[in-house]
């Protein structure tokens, strides 16, 4: 009993530390619009696996049109982009931004793969796009 007891505080301390060492910047959301944008990241991150299986079995093109659709600069308008913008810090919008621009650019890489640059000249594109998301999860938080 005591051990259990002794446990359970341990387990409630590391979570308080684990939460209060978080200094990532909060962002206030309406419940919906976090909803959202939790939607459209767990959707980007499919998105991100389907890529990569697709550059792994060499569909280049297909990679480029998931990438483009789903996370690239056309996808904006799918993912209501600029209603959720205006609830975002600037440097929330601009990592975002930052994010969509580059896979809209791996896209065009991931189309020209198999004649410039081949499968590591893809991954490092798509790199850039997940350096982005790392950007924007180091720095910003919404729950």
């Amino acid at each position: 009993m005591q051990i259990a007891r002794v446990l359970a505080t341990v387990v409630l301390l590391f979570m308080t530390a684990a939460h209060a060492a978080d200094e990532r910047q909060f962002v206030p959301l309406p419940d919906r619009m976090r909803d959202h944008m939790l939607h459209n990241m767990r959707d980007h991150l499919l998105a991100i696996q389907t890529i990569t299986r697709q550059l792994a079995a060499g569909q280049y093109d297909a990679a480029a049109d998931t990438a483009e659709a789903r996370l690239g600069m056309t996808s904006l308008q799918r993912h209501d982009a600029a209603h959720m913008a205006s609830y975002m810090p600037r440097g929330m919008q601009a990592a975002g931004t930052a994010m969509h621009q580059a896979a809209s650019r791996f896209a065009i890489t991931a189309r020209n793969a198999e004649v410039e640059g081949g499968l590591a000249r893809a991954f490092g594109a798509l790199s850039r796009v997940m350096a982005a998301c790392v950007a924007c999860h180091s720095a910003y938080r919404i729950h």
